[in-house]
């Protein structure tokens, strides 16, 4: 019985704790050149598509700020509550998420993105690319939910 209880409590653990190792969730992003916090942002899991919306900005001045430099549909539209991150999808074979885009709404420019959870999922290294991953740059978020 002792022996049941304990694999049970193991496996709940470790559950857990892949559940954690996901992008999903809610995460401080923090600029990969200042290292201060901009914004939070949520991914969430939309039937294996992941996508990234903009819950809060940090700086009160740029809580009403538009995207002045985004193209098509996100053209002047207000940077909160913008869906930034959009068709990011579990590679089978390594243990990130790709396949999708992020929107940098500072420049208006969409990269291709690579999102990477470390740290039993506490980290979050966000990778924006163009062409392949070893031309880009990256952001280390931090998982608040």
């Amino acid at each position: 019985m002792r022996k049941t209880l304990i694999t049970l409590s193991l496996l709940a653990a470790t559950g857990t704790v892949l559940a954690q190792a996901t992008p999903t969730g809610l995460w401080k992003t923090i600029d990969d050149e200042t290292k201060q916090e901009k914004s939070l942002v949520r991914i969430t899991d939309n039937g294996g598509a992941f996508s990234g919306r903009i819950e809060k900005l940090t700086d009160p001045a740029k809580v009403d700020s538009r995207c002045e430099k985004c193209e098509g549909a996100k053209k002047d539209q207000p940077i909160l509550g913008m869906t930034i991150i959009e068709g990011v999808k579990k590679n089978a074979d390594e243990p990130y998420w790709d396949g999708g885009t992020i929107l940098d709404p500072n420049n208006g420019k969409t990269y291709k993105v690579r999102l990477t959870p470390k740290d039993d999922g506490k980290v979050l290294e966000v990778r924006g690319y163009i062409g392949a991953p070893l031309f880009g740059r990256t952001q280390t978020w931090l998982r608040v939910q």
